[in-house]
């Protein structure tokens, strides 16, 4: 089993900065690719970035150029950095991990909420 716990959502104004934590327990040599999903209310979750073990990264078109994903494979922690926020990016923000194929594991959920 693995555990993920997500941090560091809040409240800020548009074009404020963020960083989200992930932080990975148990049997983590099993995960082979990481992800951000989000969800705002009433629309569907929607993958926000992965990245793979190597470090290769993919990120939605609504964030390119303006969030990161990263790892750091010795504290097993993955983080999301968000800048130049907007207000459509207000949403649940969830941390996943598992196969190259599926997300076995989640986190509860960090939210973040954008003013505009």
């Amino acid at each position: 089993q693995v555990q993920l716990v997500e941090s560091g959502g809040g409240l800020v104004q548009a074009g404020e900065s963020l960083r989200l934590s992930c932080a990975a327990s148990g049997m983590t040599f099993n995960i082979n690719l990481m992800a951000w999903y989000r969800q705002a209310p009433g629309k569907q979750r929607e993958l926000v970035a992965t990245i793979t073990t190597g470090g290769r990264t993919n990120y939605a078109d609504t964030v390119k150029g303006r969030f990161t994903i990263s790892r750091d494979g010795a504290k097993s922690t993955m983080y999301l950095q968000m800048n130049s926020l907007k207000p459509e990016d207000t949403a649940i923000y969830y941390c996943a991990a598992g196969s190259l194929v599926q997300f076995t594991f989640w986190g509860q959920g960090t939210q973040v909420t954008v003013s505009s």
